[in-house]
């Protein structure tokens, strides 16, 4: 077996020598030492090493490198080796940034320069990063495979199901050498079968799923769908910024607590690029990021998540309230909080329907972005979720077209994006734009739009659409009280009449996030009147919890 890899990254030669020369002497006969001298070269060499199958321990990076600086690196090397242990190497007046990058990369230690003697300010600090990856459960799940069609809706839902819940996979098309080997290796087993129906999902056990459903795949590759129990204190419905802020205070306070995810943890937050406001994170996080770590907190407080499962009703009996699935299986709890959030609503234009998965995506399908280098990208809407997906995409498109229904962003959009936007040269903002038309033959070609000059048909293969937003509130009926639109009302709003909701069966008022029914509440974008914001969700959830433990004491 190879010896596992010390990787050291720093741009000036000598200082990258030394490093390289000091870790060899004293780790040299345990750990393989490999050295770059820019974050380029060590971002290749760390791609090499993850095809070859080597192990990393530790990464080194030296702050300040041009074109990237060390954060950046290690927050790419950190997707590649993510039990690698991470040191940023920094001056003095670094220190600040080094500070901020435990946000960032999960930084492990930082480590001034010049470290004389490396005995004493060095080599301690190493001993000890080694020795907690050395202690850490770094087994990882075997290869999963993906193979599909280029432009085909259910290879882009099988992608973005994987990618959302975290899973890693290598994807193949089926026109690929190694694509047509396992498809006529899954079908060698009965050569008087069909081929299997695509996509075609392999496992690392050498299990092959054809076209399989998300409860499928879910239990393919290890993801929870099924209750422990059929009785919680809490039932939280929606892995969104609400809801997992209601899973990790519920789990945390002592109640024993599920939450229920149709897709992935995260919401539409998880497919966010860049969240920049988002308190505690100074640089910055993307979406995928912040979902993953509060999922990670859930589990570690042993709140069970559940994912891949639809909601189709609530029913209540008494103080006991029931969850349904569409399976016909159901939980019941003595609470339950609402955090569905929403879903964007679908471009009316004709022909645009029929491209969803083929061009067509309605948020950000970060897993596209690749697919875009060198195109042009056409972006629909005037708010965040829009300014954060067309600066993330215009590092991979040639051209970033943001269409804005509105005379201008500034209504819409928090002002730190609108600067970002300006300032980046191959994103064109159209304002009093919307689209009128798409066609193809397989997949979106061409788009019509209608702006302040007339109509005018584009060539577009991709359109990303962040369009206003409902609530996904349909399978609660008429069991709580929802405004015209279809969000929750709670709390005050509750009697704006003047009078108590119907069938209010207790003397005291709702509490403030208390749905028409008692003992059930609601959080984030699912709630009426809520401020569509990731912190704001996140604190309602909270929020719903402490409401729920007074609940319960007065029950």
């Amino acid at each position: 077996m190879s010896k596992p890899v010390i990787v050291t990254v720093d741009d000036d030669p000598g200082v990258s020598r030394g490093v390289a020369r000091d870790l060899r002497r004293r780790y040299g006969s345990g750990y393989r030492i490999v050295r770059a001298e820019s974050a380029g070269q060590g971002i290749a060499a760390v791609r090499e090493m993850r095809l070859r199958g080597d192990d990393v321990a530790a990464i080194l990076a030296d702050y300040r490198m041009p074109q990237m600086n060390g954060v950046e690196f290690l927050e790419q090397a950190m997707d590649l080796y993510p039990y690698a242990r991470r040191v940023l190497l920094t001056a003095y007046a670094d220190t600040d940034a080094a500070i901020q990058a435990i946000n960032v990369v999960d930084l492990d230690h930082y480590l001034l320069k010049p470290w004389d003697p490396p005995e004493e300010k060095f080599y301690p600090v190493l001993d000890a990063q080694l020795d907690a990856w050395q202690r850490t459960e770094r087994t990882e799940p075997g290869r999963l495979r993906v193979v599909g069609a280029r432009w085909s809706a259910p290879s882009y839902r099988v992608r973005d199901f994987l990618a959302r819940n975290h899973v890693p996979y290598e994807w193949l098309l089926d026109e690929d050498p190694e694509g047509e080997q396992l498809v006529a290796a899954v079908r060698a087993g009965d050569q008087d079968a069909a081929p299997p129906r695509l996509p075609l999902v392999v496992t690392a056990e050498g299990t092959a799923l054809s076209a399989p459903t998300e409860t499928e795949l879910a239990a393919a590759v290890g993801l929870s769908t099924t209750p422990s129990t059929d009785f919680y204190d809490l039932v939280v419905v929606g892995g969104g910024p609400g809801g997992l802020g209601a899973a990790v205070y519920g789990a945390s306070e002592g109640l024993n607590t599920v939450l229920v995810e149709q897709h992935a943890s995260g919401g539409q937050a998880g497919q966010s690029s860049r969240i920049e406001n988002y308190l505690g994170f100074p640089d910055g996080v993307s979406g995928a990021q912040l979902a993953d770590r509060a999922r990670r907190q859930a589990l570690k407080f042993n709140a069970e998540l559940l994912t891949a499962r639809t909601v189709t009703g609530l029913e209540v009996h008494g103080n006991t309230k029931v969850v349904r699935f569409s399976d016909e299986e159901s939980v019941a709890a003595h609470t339950v909080i609402l955090a569905t959030g929403v879903s964007y609503r679908r471009l009316p234009a004709p022909g645009v329907e029929e491209f969803v998965g083929r061009g067509v995506f309605y948020g950000a399908a970060l897993t596209e972005a690749p697919s875009c280098t060198g195109c042009d990208v056409y972006i629909v809407g005037g708010a965040n979720s829009a300014g954060q997906a067309a600066v993330y995409l215009s590092g991979y498109a040639r051209r970033v077209v943001l269409l804005v229904r509105g005379a201008s962003l500034e209504a819409s959009m928090s002002h730190y994006l609108i600067e970002q936007i300006a300032a980046i040269g191959n994103i064109e903002v159209r304002t009093r734009t919307e689209v009128v038309g798409g066609a193809g033959e397989g997949h979106l070609q061409r788009l019509t739009l209608k702006g302040p000059e007339g109509t005018a048909e584009v060539a577009a293969e991709w359109l990303f659409a962040f369009i206003g937003a409902e609530p996904c509130t349909d399978w609660l009926g008429d069991v709580v009280e929802r405004d015209a639109k279809g969000f929750v009302i709670t709390g005050p709003d509750l009697l704006a009449s003047g009078e108590r909701p119907r069938n209010w069966p207790l003397r005291r008022q709702p509490y403030f996030l208390e749905t028409s029914v008692p003992g059930v509440f609601a959080a984030g974008d699912v709630r009426a009147e809520s401020i569509k914001r990731v912190a704001s969700a996140v604190g309602e959830g909270a929020m719903a919890v402490s409401l729920a433990h007074r609940y319960l004491e007065k029950t």
